[in-house]
């Protein structure tokens, strides 16, 4: 039984290759793409368990594909690839959302126990998820749509959308504000005083007609953040 199937972003053709001979042999089904726009395509529409994603690449480069990433399945495990060793790309793919951080040149079993720690840690990570159905409510995040029992139906803005999806997919933890900030905004939260994720949250709750007085879908977690707190009475099928 596989291990896992692996998505490989690098145009490096023989890197691209030697990677994926040596993660077949340990187990695991490899999708191959040799630019960044093919990655982004293949990572988003394909069920992958972790990319491998080259930084410097045609058409989008990989901190382009790790941004776009994290908007469409924020907790899909990531790690990076580059021949550049400087700390600031070090920095700016980990800030970014990446997982881990491989310079180049690196050994194949370095490679693959830096895999299988991710994996491991990721383990846990709630899957992504399109729709959802909560207290009578369904959330569909692909059509930007919250449905309610008496079949009225209310949009979603794309920032909206976003920061739903955000929690959802972390199902059962309290989210900073910080965090938000930084992986649905894509901000660096030091030295920002903003309400902005206090007034999308506010906005939220009134499309999901939670009441902000006794919420049952999303809770304020004090001194923590935000929590999707109820858990979804089913998947609907998409």
């Amino acid at each position: 039984m596989p291990l896992g199937t692996i998505l490989i972003a690098e145009d490096d053709s023989a890197i691209r290759r030697g990677l994926a001979d040596a993660l077949r042999f340990a187990g695991y089904v490899v999708i191959e793409t040799a630019d960044g726009a093919a990655g982004l395509e293949a990572a988003t529409s394909r069920d992958v368990e972790l990319v491998l994603l080259d930084v410097l690449m045609p058409k989008l480069d990989g901190f382009g594909v790790l941004a776009e990433l994290r908007k469409a399945k924020p907790t899909l495990p990531v790690i990076m690839l580059t021949a550049k060793g400087e700390e600031h790309d070090r920095v700016r793919g980990l800030k970014g959302g990446a997982d881990d951080y491989v310079v180049k040149p690196f050994s194949v079993s370095e490679l693959l126990a830096r895999v299988e720690a991710v994996l491991r840690r990721s383990a846990e990570r709630p899957r992504n998820v399109s729709k959802l159905l909560c207290g009578g409510r369904e959330i569909d995040l692909e059509r930007r749509e919250v449905r309610h029992e008496n079949g009225s139906r209310e949009q979603l803005s794309e920032r909206e959308t976003e920061l739903f999806a955000y929690l959802a997919s972390n199902r059962g933890r309290a989210i900073s504000r910080d965090e938000l900030l930084s992986r649905v905004w894509g901000l660096d939260p030091r030295g920002v005083h903003t309400r902005t994720v206090d007034m999308t949250i506010a906005r939220l709750r009134e499309v999901l007609r939670d009441d902000p007085a006794d919420p049952t879908v999303i809770v304020t977690v004090r001194a923590k953040g935000y929590m999707l707190a109820a858990a979804p009475e089913r998947e609907p099928a998409a």
